[in-house]
């Protein structure tokens, strides 16, 4: 079961918030990866990480989008710098509010192992404390 993850492709800030809101309503977490063709670790990420068994499950309820900066346009460069991106591959979490969690921002390649640990301990973070 190589099957990709079921990622919406997103291109402008309006688009992401749209979707945060959309998220927000439906009480779910977002992850936002931004990718691009000519970005090689962004092609290991989608070929180890992504397509790990332990991953899937780890970001199955989660909203899944993904930023594509291949062209490098105008649109791709305000996206990227409103949310400080300096390039892809990199990964942003958001809480069922539409905030992102910057402590559980990742930058470059990751294995799948830490990648679903990762997951975990965000999605832990977010629980109420007893």
């Amino acid at each position: 079961n190589n099957q990709a993850l079921p990622f919406k492709r997103i291109k402008s800030l309006a688009d992401i918030e749209q979707h945060l809101r959309i998220a927000q309503q439906n009480q779910q977490t977002v992850l936002l990866d931004f990718y691009a063709d000519w970005c090689i670790s962004c092609h290991e990420m989608e070929a180890f990480t992504f397509g790990d068994p332990q991953v899937k499950i780890a970001l199955k309820d989660m909203l899944l989008l993904q930023a594509d900066v291949t062209q490098n346009d105008k649109v791709d460069r305000a996206l990227m710098k409103h949310f400080s991106v300096m390039g892809p591959p990199s990964l942003l979490f958001f809480d069922t509010q539409g905030q992102e969690h910057n402590a559980y921002r990742i930058v470059g390649h990751v294995a799948a192992k830490p990648f679903s640990d990762h997951i975990k301990r965000f999605q832990q973070s977010l629980l109420p404390t007893p």
